[in-house]
């Protein structure tokens, strides 16, 4: 069964650092683009970050520019996103998800969704 499994989540101070990683299983994410999206209490789902099938293109939401960096290991089927800097309004559970490009913002357009990991920064 094709699925990711996201993992890494957790409560950090703000200005703290997390990796979060969102690894394939039953596929492969060779020729994909991979995004993650986040969803807080009472609010939408919103794309965070994508990077493209060929690693070469990386898209940042304007929230995070500067401060996430997204990134793929093909070897071990993984893709990660480190986030530094992290402000309470980060707080969300964190999704990855697939489609064939990174172009566009809609939830509804990717697949593969895992069951996401909680990232809460609180002091």
């Amino acid at each position: 069964q094709a699925q990711f499994v996201e993992s890494g989540g957790g409560m950090v101070q703000p200005g703290g650092s997390l990796r979060i990683s969102c690894q394939a299983s039953g596929f492969t994410l060779d020729d994909v683009a991979v995004a993650w999206f986040r969803q807080a209490p009472g609010k939408e789902r919103e794309g965070v970050s994508c990077i493209s099938s060929s690693d070469a293109n990386t898209l940042y939401a304007d929230s995070v520019k500067g401060r996430f960096t997204i990134s793929r290991d093909k070897a071990k089927n993984t893709v990660y996103l480190q986030m530094n800097n992290l402000k309470p309004e980060d707080t969300a559970v964190y999704y990855c998800a697939t489609r064939y490009n990174c172009y566009s913002s809609f939830a509804e357009e990717y697949d593969n969704w895992g069951q996401g990991t909680q990232v809460t920064v609180s002091s």
